[in-house]
């Protein structure tokens, strides 16, 4: 064991073992003997070189890194316990999270589905809204700072932060923050604003989806340069999510997406747009109703016997009755609405009534194993034995559902529909 690693701070944050380093210093994970729980210490080790007022502005900028997330309370945000000096250097004490970076998930798995990606971004949005309320803006997001707790998604490292009425502590020229992840404004040499954690944001979600960020090059200058005069390249995986990052990515940040219209776009593409989300069209059963009642109101008006009327039209013609319309047959002939070989033993099963049926077919856990994403056409079938699942079904009209044997109720055109697939929880696996 290491001398570092026999290190106990402020007499109750034992160092356990390291968990990572890099240029600035080393995050350990820790143990509060006090209170009896992991914790994770970042410890900040200060150049050689530095001047003694370089020193003072080190540790200002580490108890500002410390007071940032402190003064903030959302799920979305690393939480602060305690800032030590010990041996010369400053030790932020934190909320142990032993998740992978999205970084890393990008590093691991290349590009990551949209409907990941706008699950993160929502959650990101929900972090960016909580520090700029408070006049915090991060300086630094990128996706080595987003941190994938399960369905948690947590903001951390706000080295580079500051607040509205902090002193700023940057020396003159000197560049901060990620090339790849800046906003052109910053980079410029203007004020960071919550306007540029936006752009950092639509950076971070376009890195997501395509495996690399916008503007990344062979080196600082050559992206800095691409940032400057190049305009950002169209996402090509981004589906949904495409008018999201485009709005974050321009350049100009007063035309850029605000907090609230980022917001509306993550959800129009995470629920499909407004205009999709209509009333169901009537049923035959339905509209036979609606024109009987016209005709009973008219012909009353008239005179004439109502009843024997519209006994005439419900008897004109033989054929199905209205309480039991046509069964629309599938394409080995069987009525579309049966249940197609293998439902009852698959625990899940997609069929496609007609064109346009979308799904997105995955085996949660703590790392997405994606199954199927794809557009079917019509009477195409996928049927799935795995034990846990989720699927998101777009344009719910157009498909027929099958969970653990049982067909799940009809969706309307464009309306969005996921389905939690649970083999030893039959009854939880309703449509959302």
């Amino acid at each position: 064991m290491s001398q570092s690693e026999r290190l106990v701070l402020a007499t109750r944050y034992r160092l356990v073992s390291e968990i990572g380093h890099g240029a600035n210093g080393t995050v350990w994970r820790g143990h509060d003997d006090l209170l009896d729980r992991a914790v994770a210490i970042k410890e900040l080790r200060l150049p050689e070189d530095l001047s003694e007022d370089d020193r003072v502005v080190f540790y200002r900028r580490t108890l500002r890194e410390a007071r940032a997330p402190a003064q903030l309370r959302s799920t979305s945000i690393v939480e602060v316990y305690d800032v030590v000096i010990e041996q010369g250097r400053p030790w932020i004490v934190m909320e142990l999270i032993e998740s992978p970076s999205l970084e890393d998930l990008i590093e691991r798995d290349g590009p990551l589905p949209p409907e990941r990606v706008a699950h993160i971004g929502r959650q990101l949005l929900t972090a960016l809204d909580e520090a700029h309320r408070s006049g915090i803006v991060h300086r630094d997001l990128k996706p080595s700072n987003v941190l994938l707790d399960g369905d948690r998604v947590v903001l951390t490292d706000f080295g580079l932060a500051f607040s509205s009425g902090s002193v700023k502590l940057t020396k003159t020229g000197h560049f901060m923050g990620s090339p790849a992840y800046v906003a052109p404004e910053v980079a410029a040499g203007e004020k960071a604003t919550p306007r540029s954690d936006l752009w950092s944001l639509g950076a971070t979600l376009y890195a997501a989806v395509e495996g690399k960020p916008p503007f990344e090059r062979e080196n600082v200058m050559a992206t800095l340069s691409a940032l400057a005069n190049e305009p950002p390249p169209p996402p090509l995986r981004a589906g949904p999510l495409a008018p999201v990052i485009d709005g974050l990515l321009v350049k100009n940040p007063t035309r850029r997406l605000t907090h609230a219209r980022a917001t509306d776009r993550l959800e129009r593409a995470l629920n499909g747009p407004r205009s999709a989300r209509r009333a169901a069209p009537a049923t035959p059963r339905l509209r036979l109703m609606i024109v009987i009642a016209l005709v009973s109101a008219t012909v009353a008006s008239c005179g004439i016997g109502a009843a024997a009327l519209i006994f005439g039209m419900t008897k004109a013609k033989p054929g199905p009755s209205p309480t039991s319309p046509t069964r629309k047959t599938g394409s080995a002939g069987q009525p579309a609405d049966a249940p197609p070989p293998g439902a009852e033993s698959a625990t899940l099963l997609v069929r496609a009534r007609e064109d346009g049926c979308k799904i997105f077919v995955s085996v949660p856990g703590s790392k997405l194993t994606v199954l199927a994403d794809e557009t079917l056409s019509q009477g195409d079938a996928r049927k799935y034995n795995q034990p846990k699942l989720t699927v998101v079904v777009s344009n719910a009209a157009a498909c027929d559902v099958w969970v653990n044997g049982v067909q799940k109720p009809d969706g309307r055109p464009g309306e969005r529909r996921t389905y939690t697939v649970d083999r030893s929880a039959p009854d939880d696996n309703s449509g959302g």
